[in-house]
């Protein structure tokens, strides 16, 4: 699963409403859908696969309990994949 893919599930997951990839930067809260081409029209970027504190509030949301697995040298970066991992998995079962 891409990056993309599981930042747009674990979203769903935690009940984000018009998100919308902005690419490796991650996702962003539309504040007004119907003007996604102009300036301040995208709310604060939400990464949790890149960012300690959203990945923290994505566990607390969906009430995680999760054991990291190996990714890389970064303890950091393989517990805000196994976050992301777990919330995207919540997100692909409400979509069935």
């Amino acid at each position: 699963m891409t990056d993309r893919e599981l930042l747009e599930l674990a979203a769903k997951a935690a009940g984000m409403k018009n998100v919308k990839w902005i690419g490796g930067a991650g996702m962003a809260e539309m504040i007004n859908p119907d003007k996604q081409s102009t300036t301040g029209s995208k709310g604060p970027i939400w990464n949790p696969l890149s960012d300690d504190a959203d990945a923290l509030r994505l566990a607390v949301k969906l009430n995680l309990s999760v054991q990291r697995y190996t990714y890389g040298n970064c303890r950091y970066a393989a517990m805000r994949r196994a976050i992301v991992r777990s919330a995207a998995e919540i997100g692909k079962r409400a979509s069935t």
